[in-house]
């Protein structure tokens, strides 16, 4: 059998699927009838000599929500947004120094829904020219990198939990070196690992 190469494999990967959601695996905490908020994060990818990587940051250890977390970068749709990709493209210029004129957006993937209110859509889009990576001072502490490979295999995510407010909440999880990948991040990685077709 042949496999694909990423960038064809990310192609594929875009389209309607199963919507997913901070609460999958605690479906018993999900509130009922909810006004979700519109938002959209970047989930960009550049090609590298050692291969295709993920664009990822690690948020401000000072921020009120999610301190030093690992995150795409995104947001919620500001009134000056067209939609949702133009609320993804306009915070990575913002959080990481992306230019927009850069990102050749492939399409979007399933929503997600987060524990804080938001229905998030996942942007997926390839860097087409090298870019020097800013972190917005304040929000973001860290940018990195992580290889197309590690997070297309469903093999890496796991599932951990830990009690918050007196409740069990089990969440995944998919480590890389250093860096601590859970909750929403992980969650949607693992909605587009299972779309990766090899």
């Amino acid at each position: 059998m042949t496999i694909a190469d990423p960038i064809t494999r990310l192609r594929a990967a875009v389209g309607e699927g199963v919507p997913s959601s901070d609460f999958d695996l605690n479906p018993e905490l999900r509130p009922a009838n909810r006004d979700l908020r519109p938002a959209g994060v970047l989930v960009a990818f550049s090609e590298t000599p050692g291969g295709l990587v993920l664009h990822l940051t690690k948020r401000s250890s000072g921020l009120k929500h999610h301190p030093g977390q690992i995150a795409f970068p995104g947001g919620k749709v500001d009134p000056s947004d067209r939609d949702v990709v133009a609320a993804a493209i306009r915070e990575a210029e913002e959080e990481i120094a992306l230019p927009r004129g850069a990102v050749e957006v492939l399409g979007t993937l399933t929503p997600h829904e987060t524990v804080t209110g938001f229905c998030v859509t996942p942007v997926l889009g390839l860097v087409q020219r090298p870019f020097t990576a800013i972190p917005e001072a304040g929000e973001v502490d860290e940018i990195f990198t992580v290889p197309f490979d590690h997070i297309a295999n469903p093999a890496n995510y796991l599932v951990e939990s830990r009690y918050f407010r007196g409740v069990q909440r089990r969440f995944f999880v998919v480590p890389y070196g250093p860096y601590y990948i859970w909750g929403a991040t992980a969650r949607m990685l693992h909605g587009l690992a299972g779309r990766l077709a090899p």
